[in-house]
């Protein structure tokens, strides 16, 4: 017996809280929906092994009546007949059930995938940005993907396979049990314990090689991904061929695993073979015995050996379709245990929607002795205390690490806070529903990435409900609109993997299109013209300016040139707020900000010289 499909089984996550049972019981409720099409369609598999048990039935009656003397009346040509017509019936019959059985299932399995998928997808998204940050985007969707092909897999051969060919042993026990002597039925039985016994203990000692083919698959998948994604990175090092033996290291701990799975495969089905075998031997040994003796005619022989035939044929793959049953569960097990990840940022049971008092003006956000950090050993904010009033612009400074940007996450509750807390009039952010906040909130971060789709798309993923005049409108305001008509396609040009088509700075300016069409209440520019020439942030900085004029707004920037005009400025270092003021106030405390003013202004004013050495 050879497989006819992939021997895998998908590696369970280091943590699963789901067993077999739970798994399959985590799926049921998706099967329910439809209830009476599951009904109808178990009818008509019961009606079709009953059709197909009777198959043989009929043909012992026909060559028994066949076998009976010339002028023996019931040798008459209408018994023939009637039993041929029977058989032809009864064959039509079992194909015409097993058709209807899958026209009827059809839309209960497709239904349970796509409602699994969704909420796993949905799931995903609900879950913080922790965990996005430490995620594999390969092994992710490898499990999603094998999961909902899973689903297909259990219900195809739990509803195709097993439950047709347990109801068959039924009907063919008792039938022997009932016509024939007690020792057909029990050689039958006893032969189907042993094998799946024999089946069960095997395949469970093979899924460690299974286990790891699959540990493996994953991993190289991961690393292909990684390493296409970060295609320019591998060329700008020349590192192809590091990319390529890291990979090569996987695959070939794939083969190993892969050839001992083959080999004890190869054990497993001898030892199925012997076992059925001998099964068979023994009942036709007994038949033969009956025939000789006379108890049985040549039709029960014809029977009794088409009986076990019939059995055994789908006993034969039960090998198989156990495997295969096993992986679809401990792949759908992957992905039931995406849905056990803890979402860690939740509303509350009674979270209400955000309500602004000046919505023209945007919000009063207040930060309350805010303390957090990502890591417990290493506390990026402490102790934060500030406020930015209603329709003016707040900027915040500092270098790298200062924890800047952590305090646009923190507006978005990708995260919580570990102590104070963040108000938007009033109403702290962990008390409103998530959902109602991110539309309020709108930002144009540093570090741009757009969907593999057009440039139309991607300014419209701010409101995707935007007219065209709408989107070129936005366009326009950003400074891309001229540079996107020049484009063969216009707005409905490619921009590939991540924007990578275009350049850093054409990529900023789609992203503050985008943001310009959501039109937010507090609009948050996280060095929001680092990426672009001098031109075009002069350019881009007045339509900041105008967007930001009675707007709640907070900009962080390194330049300090593009921040003079802001109501209150923030000078932030190691996660604490050093100084505040306006432009005017900071420079005259020749502090910290009137430093890096002044080591700025000097960098503007002093040439850059050609060919200066630089020792390290």
């Amino acid at each position: 017996m050879r497989p006819s499909h992939a021997d895998h089984a998908t590696t369970p996550l280091k943590s699963r809280g789901l067993g077999d049972w739970q798994t399959v019981k985590t799926l049921l409720p998706y099967l329910t929906k439809y209830p009476w099409r599951v009904f109808f369609a178990i009818s008509c598999l019961v009606l079709a092994k009953v059709a197909n048990i009777g198959i043989p039935i009929v043909l012992k009656h026909l060559i028994d009546d066949l076998s009976l003397p010339v002028d023996d009346p019931k040798r008459l040509l209408i018994f023939p007949i009637a039993f041929v017509i029977a058989y032809g019936l009864l064959r039509l019959s079992a194909s015409l059930f097993t058709e209807l059985r899958e026209f009827l299932f059809a839309k209960v399995t497709q239904n349970a995938i796509r409602q699994v998928a969704i909420e796993v997808f949905n799931h995903l998204h609900s879950l913080s940005l922790r965990f996005h940050l430490g995620r594999q985007t390969g092994g992710v969707s490898r499990d999603i993907d094998r999961g909902a092909r899973g689903i297909q897999s259990l219900i195809s051969y739990s509803l195709y396979s097993i439950l047709p060919t347990l109801i068959e042993f039924a009907i063919v026990l008792i039938y022997l049990a009932t016509h024939y002597d007690w020792r057909y039925a029990a050689i039958t039985f006893s032969a189907l314990v042993v094998y799946i016994m024999f089946t069960v203990m095997v395949t469970e000692w093979r899924t460690q090689y299974r286990r790891k083919m699959n540990e493996m698959d994953t991993s190289a998948n991961q690393k292909a991904i990684d390493s296409l994604l970060n295609f320019e990175t591998v060329k700008y090092f020349s590192n192809e061929k590091f990319e390529a033996k890291r990979y090569d290291s996987f695959l070939q701990s794939y083969q190993k695993a892969a050839i001992k799975s083959q080999q004890t495969l190869a054990v497993l089905n001898i030892g199925q073979q012997i076992i059925i075998v001998i099964g068979l031997i023994g009942i036709l040994w007994l038949a033969t015995l009956g025939v000789m003796s006379g108890e049985l005619t040549l039709g029960d022989i014809v029977l009794i050996n088409t009986l076990m035939i019939q059995m055994y044929i789908p006993l034969n793959f039960l090998g198989v379709i156990y495997r295969e049953i096993k992986q679809a569960i401990l792949d759908m097990d992957n992905m039931f245990s995406l849905l056990n990840k803890d979402q860690e940022i939740k509303d509350k049971p009674d979270a209400l929607p955000i309500n602004l008092r000046q919505a023209h003006l945007g919000p009063k956000v207040i930060f309350k002795n805010v303390d957090f950090s990502y890591e417990p050993n290493r506390k990026i904010l402490k102790n934060i205390n500030f406020s930015i009033e209603p329709g003016t612009t707040t900027a915040v400074v500092g270098s790298s690490g200062s924890g800047k940007s952590t305090l646009a996450r923190l507006l978005f509750r990708f995260y919580d806070v570990n102590a104070g807390g963040i108000y938007f009039d009033d109403q702290n952010i962990s008390q409103v529903q998530q959902t109602s906040l991110r539309k309020m909130v709108g930002i144009v971060p540093q570090d741009t990435v757009l969907f593999n789709d057009t440039i139309g798309y991607n300014i419209a993923y701010g409101n995707p409900l935007a007219s065209q005049e709408e989107i070129i409108k936005a366009a326009q305001a950003a400074q891309i609109h001229d540079f996107i008509m020049r484009l063969p396609d216009a707005y409905q040009t490619s921009v590939g993997e991540r924007g990578l088509k275009l350049s850093g700075g054409e990529k900023q300016r789609v992203a503050i299109a985008r943001t310009l069409l959501k039109n937010p209440a507090l609009i948050i520019f996280d060095e929001a013209t680092s990426a672009l020439d001098s031109q075009t942030e002069k350019a881009i900085q007045e339509e900041i300016n105008k967007l930001t004029t009675n707007r709640t707004a907070l900009i962080i920037a390194h330049r300090l040139s593009t921040i003079v005009h802001a109501s209150q400025i923030l000078v932030m270092q190691e996660g604490e707020i050093i100084e505040s003021g306006t432009h005017e106030e900071l420079m005259s405390y020749a502090s910290k900000y009137a430093t890096m003013w002044n080591l700025q202004q000097n960098e503007i004013e002093t040439p850059v010289l050609e060919n200066t050495t630089i020792k390290i």
